[in-house]
């Protein structure tokens, strides 16, 4: 028997199991490794005693695909996986993504879109009444009314599409061992409704209301025709993600439908941490898969280090403040320590640890020290527009912890690819970490995340002003120079973030060029849920301030953005050239190099140019139009099967007759 969970019934019986307590279904592979967060909560109710089978990327088209191992004792457990299915399904301009990395053999298309919705109604339609439970980043970032960019439209609570009983949200560790035991002690489903960091249905919420202070938003109805309702009740739900100051959320579907979303769960404390880190994970996916070509994500963090979870970065982008709270939480080093003399023992360790971090690399530990205590400012960030006054910016215990990982027998480096916060850096009262990090953890290009170069954009994002990131590079640059060593700084760019326009794409190319620096990659603003971003995007305003924003929703200027930071790609002259002329800025078309982004060209030159746009272009409105006949098709064939079959059972009832 092998020490992963059962994801087969023979494997079951091997274990000796008559039936699983819970049967977790999940839209990736298994992976069984604790940066995947279906692992981390079966091998947390393993150790709380239960009973958790593995269904692993079922057949959405068939309900016998998730009877795997019959009816499970206690209920079904529900996650898309890693990822949004949307997001890895879809790139930015909903195109089709041909490569899954956490599919045996990368192959796409192994789970359905919206998949949490789909596997709570195939688990439904085989088994009536059993309890489900679903959670991981896609439910979590879709628990109330959301906007949803690949159908552009308001979609309801997961909760309400899915038919679920209960939706964990955020880390799930603490909940999910509540909940599992209120199960096992007799207490229905529909009776837990009182467990931090889970939504639940509702006809009734007068308690809710009068006895726990809760907050009732907007109705769902409210919200799809007046959008400015939107953005005002999802800055209530961000001022309440905080487990201290966080007061129940009631969102209305119907007559007496309700969505109670219940105060975030706590942080977990120090050993807690270690305890769910040190579980005895395989720490690789499944040996079925193998002759499947394996599973690529595990390749990145099967010899990185988690040190932190939670992050007070606030970036307007990014869901982390939904997802994983403000508040910094982190592993002893003894625990870390440990995970990475097992990492040196592997066949496979070439002597390099890839990551010590988490969400950013240089939180390890709260912003300041009343957060435990008094919750964080729901007024204020702790970095932005400036560092406050009561931070904490000692880096002396993740100097330690690097020390003692680089001494290691084994180790040859240690890397830091998670991200360095470098407004925190710099906010330090000395250049000791900065010089630790110079000297040891970089190879030759640190990369961190300006985002962009126009303030009034960085505003918008939550990030620190252009001449902050200037003035980290002036210090990198002046601490490699003491060192004697050739390092650069590699800055990651979002073009399209709402506010920028074509001006600021423009200063962005400018800033590149003197630079000297070209982008391989690029990421155009991506709207996912439950980002401030998004909501501005769907909105048209900041709902921190409910001023207008500009937005950027044509794919023609979206495309002149994304290619003004590429500006030397050739492919990309002629949009870059009709972003110059159309902002009147001609004189950055010249041969100068240090003053332009491009030359001027031929008039034959340009007409192939146009011309070979132009046969891209047909070609992908050729792959739409082929994508849409194929769904018709599908369709189609999905309906004649269900004709077919009424036709079928009508022939039994009448021989039965």
């Amino acid at each position: 028997m092998n020490g992963f969970l059962p994801i087969t019934m023979e494997e079951m019986k091997e274990r000796g199991w008559e039936q699983a307590d819970f049967v977790y279904v999940i839209g990736d592979a298994y992976v069984d490794h604790s940066s995947f967060g279906p692992a981390i909560i079966s091998r947390v109710l393993e150790s709380r005693g239960y009973k958790v089978a593995i269904i692993s990327q079922p057949d959405w088209t068939n309900e016998e695909s998730i009877a795997t191992f019959g009816l499970p004792r206690l209920g079904f457990l529900v996650s898309a996986g890693n990822m949004d299915s949307m997001v890895n399904h879809y790139t930015v301009n909903k195109k089709r993504r041909s490569f899954d990395a956490y599919t045996p053999g990368g192959v796409a298309g192994k789970r359905p879109d919206y998949a949490t919705v789909v596997y709570c109604n195939l688990i439904r339609k085989k088994y009536k009444g059993v309890p489900i439970i679903i959670g991981g980043i896609e439910a979590s970032l879709r628990r109330m009314a959301h906007y949803d960019y690949w159908s552009d439209r308001l979609k309801h609570s997961v909760l309400v599409d899915s038919g679920a009983n209960l939706l964990i949200y955020g880390m799930g560790e603490l909940p999910i061992v509540e909940i599992a035991d209120a199960l096992d002690s007799g207490i229905a489903i529909e009776d837990i409704t009182y467990v931090s960091g889970t939504v639940y249905k509702a006809k009734d919420v007068t308690e809710v209301l009068e006895s726990r202070q809760g907050i009732m938003l907007p109705d769902f109805e409210e919200l799809q025709r007046d959008r400015l309702a939107y953005a005002r009740s999802f800055y209530v739900q961000y001022q309440n993600t905080d487990f201290v100051t966080g007061r129940p959320l009631i969102e209305k579907y119907g007559e007496k439908r309700y969505i109670v979303q219940n105060p975030p769960t706590r942080p977990l404390t120090t050993q807690e941490m270690d305890d769910v880190y040190e579980l005895p994970y395989q720490n690789t996916y499944h040996p079925s898969y193998e002759a499947l070509g394996g599973v690529s994500a595990i390749q990145e963090i099967k010899f990185s280090l988690t040190s932190n979870r939670g992050c007070f970065g606030g970036c307007s982008f990014c869901a982390l403040t939904f997802h994983q709270g403000r508040i910094v939480q982190a592993r002893s080093h003894e625990s870390l320590i440990r995970e990475a003399k097992r990492m040196t023992k592997e066949p496979d360790f070439k002597g390099y640890i890839h990551d010590v971090g988490g969400p950013t690399a240089n939180f390890r530990r709260p912003a300041c020290d009343k957060q435990l205590t008094h919750g964080v400012c729901t007024n204020k960030q702790c970095l932005y527009p400036t560092p406050c006054k009561n931070l904490v910016t000692d880096h002396s215990d993740y100097i330690a912890l690097l020390r003692k990982l680089r001494a290691l027998e084994g180790v040859k480096k240690v890397f830091i690819r998670s991200g360095i916060r470098f407004d925190f850096l710099l906010a330090g009262s000395n250049d000791s970490f900065l010089t630790e990090l110079c000297k040891y953890h970089v190879s030759g290009q640190l990369r961190v995340a300006p985002e962009h170069v126009s303030d009034h954009v960085l505003d918008l994002m939550g990030k620190p002003r252009n001449e902050v990131y200037k003035e980290f590079c002036r210090r990198f640059e002046k601490v490699n120079k003491k060192l004697g060593m050739d390092q650069y700084v590699v800055p990651y760019l979002i073009s399209s973030h709402p506010g920028s326009d074509l001006k600021d794409a423009i200063a962005l190319a400018e800033s590149i060029r003197d630079m000297g620096y070209m982008p391989e990659q690029v990421q155009d603003f991506y709207p996912t849920p439950s980002t401030i971003s998004t909501c501005m995007y769907y909105t048209g305003v900041d709902p921190r301030t409910m001023k207008p924003v500009r937005i950027t929703s044509s794919p023609h200027e979206k495309a002149m953005q994304r290619a003004l930071i590429q500006y030397r790609k050739p492919e990309n002259y002629q949009l870059v050239k009709e972003a110059l002329l159309r902002e009147g800025r001609v004189d950055l078309i010249g041969y100068d190099r240090k003053k332009c982004l491009i030359p001027p060209r031929q008039e034959k030159e340009e007409k192939k140019d146009k011309q070979k746009n132009g046969q891209r272009r047909n070609a992908t409105q050729d792959q739409q139009k082929n994508r849409q006949k194929g769904n018709k098709a599908g369709t189609k064939v999905v309906k004649n099967k269900s004709q077919q079959s009424k036709q079928e059972r009508a022939k039994h009832n009448r021989k039965d007759r």
